[in-house]
């Protein structure tokens, strides 16, 4: 070690030359997929199913739609799109078609309890039936029982009872008049309608209290006692008088019954015999009481009497017949199989229903059992439900009631009233029993969420159906591209796709998952892609739609989109962004960053540098001093921190202070894919050689010096490729990618054309001395050999250290170590 150090304090050894590096050539840069010949266009092929390619998510809808058991409701992650919910209705349907169709649901007024609706389940078709019929039984008793009570058997029953009770009055008024006689009075009729009593007095009324008043006070006095006695009389024949017109009215009330029961009966028992239910039954005897009870709603309305004093006669408050409708509130007379309900909008009136209110003739807000409006979760009774979880948990009170329902299997519908002071309706219709399979829609992230916070979530979505973005390039996933495009085309009327169209489909499939191995299961960005390239054939006057086509729908979206990534190579080239494609400096390499605006990303060039110094502040990231980097990049540089001190501080101190920055970046940086960047240019300012400007790099670094691979490696490359384009092109640039991403490739034509040509070179990295040398010319080596990028690197760092131990012991330590402590207290 000694001999090593001497060495390094001695004249620096000549420079050992890199090895030729290994490059990408534009053959293997070549990305085409080739659909089997069996069709032409894709009017010859069979539309697609939904859902290929995804084996596990199609098992997971398929164990919680065959399993009734409640709680094995499912929760779908991964799908993508607006029209997502429609893609799973259409799967869900195919199963609920050949379900049982479940039966409908009807409230009725409930005549012991009004201001409880009662639920009846019927067969389905039977509800809308049962309205009908109701509805024609008061038609026909509005109509019919007028008319039978004024029947001749009606009236005559009516005369005989009339002249029964007045015989009766007859013969009580006789008695009374007998027995006031006997008392000495006269009974006769005032003017006002009252009886008065006349005294007799020697065979004659008397005719004035002149006369009475002549009476000796003896004979007075018992005329006085004598009336009294009448009197008591008289008033038990007023009573008894009443009790005769009371049961005259019985009487005649029986005989209505009688009649109107003899009508009622064979329409009530029609109804009953055709609907065939114990529930029904029970309801219609309540109607035919209610209605015995209430025939004078069905008679004809008295001829008016004399001028009443105000002008309108005061209104009902209800419709009397009101009672005798009935509300169906799931009617499953055209449904086929299972209803299968998709809830665009899950507010809480939408799934679980409401009572409405409405405004009388006196202003009031009213209600009643007509009123009751089902939701989505009672209406797929016996079926299924798909709606939006993320949507329904913006919704007050949507989440909470839910579970309650799920977990209860019972639905109670009451008015949603979110500010309950102002709570007016007084309704509680009975609760309904309802089997339902919910399936929902969501996020990865909120389904692990709900998981891990919420117990009863677990209870009541046991099933989660994880759709994958991306499935395998493989042939029958070729075919279903095929296969989805010609379901696309007969559904919306657009032209077809010949071979060529399809395959530039999949190309683009494989783009979007960044792997030459697979595609893109995104069908709804797909199908999208299709009704752009549709629309350029049609603009072009064309019958079937080629790859030309496709490649001009994604050159549009290019244009409509990259303003952005323009003007930021405008300010490149006018140099306000500073940026080197040429040439070589210290401590300066080119980094790539991927921008995302929207459903557009693009690369983007950055400058990173580095700068060393003598010290003990070890690496400062000035992203994180400023607070503009992210968690993921300040880990990518504390691990590169790891590989220097593993690779160099083996033997000796590593006393530095060295700075690293992305210059001109004020927005942030996140992400660990600048690492290896960072690392070559801090191991260039401290070998002090200089790199190439003409290369872009990119790729996060292990601890060991193992270059890793990163996202939008292809957008990193076009971006650096389209900057050297605007510039001109030297026929040395290029951009070196981690060696694991070769896989993800999946570049323009014209960047493989210029590879072709010689004029951009990708090299693929595997470890940082791989990049160094390719960087700087010079063989990496190791850290005890001269002339080599590791051996100078070592040899810095040694002096660096010797350095700050020379100078402490100079005198002068004091103040730096201060310093450095306060640097590292800081950090």
């Amino acid at each position: 070690m000694n001999t090593a150090r001497d060495n390094q304090q001695g004249p620096t050894a000549p420079l050992q030359p890199a090895a030729a590096p290994n490059e990408l050539s534009a053959t293997a840069l070549r990305f085409q997929v080739s659909l089997p010949a069996d069709f032409r266009t894709t009017a010859e092929l069979t539309p697609g199913r939904d859902f290929i390619g995804q084996e596990r998510a199609r098992a997971a809808l398929e164990l919680g739609l065959d399993i009734p058991s409640s709680g094995f409701n499912i929760f779908v992650s991964g799908l993508s799109g607006a029209e997502k919910l429609i893609a799973l209705r259409s799967w869900v349907a195919e199963r609920a078609a050949q379900a049982p169709t479940p039966g409908d649901w009807v409230y009725v007024h409930n005549f012991a309890h009004p201001d409880a609706p009662r639920a009846i389940s019927l067969a389905a078709g039977r509800g809308s039936r049962l309205k009908h019929l109701m509805s024609q039984l008061v038609k026909t008793l509005r109509e019919e029982l007028p008319k039978a009570f004024r029947q001749e058997a009606f009236d005559k029953e009516k005369a005989q009872l009339k002249d029964k009770y007045a015989a009766q009055a007859q013969a009580l008024t006789a008695e009374v008049e007998a027995r006031a006689r006997e008392k000495g009075f006269l009974i006769q009729a005032g003017p006002g309608g009252n009886l008065l009593l006349i005294p007799i007095v020697n065979g004659r009324p008397l005719e004035s209290p002149d006369e009475f008043a002549r009476l000796s006070p003896e004979q007075q006095q018992a005329i006085e006692t004598n009336q009294r006695q009448v009197a008591q009389e008289l008033a038990a024949f007023t009573s008894k008088q009443q009790e005769i017109l009371r049961a005259m009215a019985e009487d005649v009330r029986s005989v209505e019954k009688r009649f109107g029961e003899a009508l009622l009966t064979p329409l009530l028992a029609e109804i009953a015999r055709e609907m065939n239910n114990p529930e029904v039954n029970d309801y219609l005897a309540e109607v035919k009481a209610h209605i015995i009870e209430n025939l004078d709603d069905f008679k004809e309305p008295e001829r008016p009497g004399p001028a009443m004093p105000f002008p309108f006669a005061p209104p009902r408050e209800q419709d009397p017949f009101l009672e005798y409708e009935v509300n169906v509130v799931v009617d499953n007379s055209t449904t086929t199989g299972a209803p299968v309900l998709v809830e665009d909008s899950p507010t809480y009136p939408n799934l679980f229903g409401t009572i409405e209110r409405v405004v009388d003739r006196f202003g009031r807000l009213v209600t009643n059992f007509t009123r009751i409006k089902s939701g989505s979760l009672l209406r797929a009774h016996g079926g299924y439900l798909i709606f939006s979880l993320e949507d329904a948990l913006t919704e007050t009170a949507v989440w909470k009631t839910l579970k309650r329902t799920l977990k209860s299997g019972r639905i109670e519908i009451e008015t949603y009233e979110p500010f309950a002071l102002f709570s007016t309706s007084g309704l509680k219709p009975e609760p309904v029993e309802i089997r339902v399979k919910i399936v929902v829609t969501g996020s990865p992230s909120l389904y692990h969420l709900l998981y891990a916070w919420d117990e009863e979530f677990r209870e009541i979505f046991k099933v989660h159906a994880d759709f994958r973005p991306t499935m395998e390039l493989d042939t029958p996933h070729l075919l279903a591209y095929g296969q989805r495009v010609a379901q696309l085309c007969q559904q919306e009327g657009l032209p077809h796709f010949d071979r060529s169209g399809v395959e530039r489909l999949v190309e683009f499939g494989a783009r979007r998952a960044g792997d030459r191995q697979k595609v893109s299961a995104a069908y709804a960005e797909i199908a999208d892609l299709v009704r752009e390239a549709a629309y350029w054939t049609r603009k072009d006057n064309g019958n079937l739609v080629s790859a030309r086509h496709v490649e001009k729908a994604l050159d549009a979206r290019v244009f409509r989109s990259n303003r952005i990534e323009e003007e930021i190579r405008e300010l490149i080239t006018q140099g306000t962004i500073l940026v080197d494609i040429d040439g070589r400096k210290i401590g300066q390499v080119n980094g790539l960053a991927v921008l995302q605006l929207g459903d557009y990303a693009f690369g983007r060039p950055s400058r990173v540098t580095a700068s060393v110094a003598m010290g003990q502040a070890g690496l400062i990231n000035i992203e994180r001093e400023s607070r503009l980097s992210g968690s993921i990049h300040d880990k990518g540089l504390l691990i590169l921190s790891g590989y220097v001190r593993n690779r160099y501080g083996q033997d000796k101190p590593l006393t530095l202070s060295a700075s690293l920055c992305f210059e001109q970046s004020y927005s942030g940086v996140e992400g660990d894919s600048a690492s290896s960047t960072e690392l070559y240019a801090l191991l260039s300012r401290l070998a002090e050689l200089p790199l190439r400007q003409d290369l872009a790099v990119t790729g996060s670094v292990n601890q060991w010096g193992e270059v890793q691979a990163i996202g939008g490696v292809n957008e990193k490359i076009e971006g650096f490729f389209d900057v050297c384009r605007v510039q001109g092109l030297t026929g040395r640039q290029g951009v070196m990618i981690p060696a694991a991403n070769v896989r993800n490739l999946v570049l323009r034509a014209d960047v493989i054309e210029t590879v072709g040509q010689g004029k951009f070179h990708l090299y693929p990295i595997r470890t940082i001395d791989e990049g160094i040398e390719l960087l700087t010319g010079v063989r990496a080596g190791t850290v005890e050999e001269e002339g080599t990028v590791n051996g100078l690197v070592s040899r810095r760092l040694r002096d660096l250290a010797s350095g700050l131990k020379a100078f402490a012991a100079g005198g002068n330590g004091e103040k730096q170590s201060a310093s450095d402590e306060d640097k590292r207290e800081e950090r």
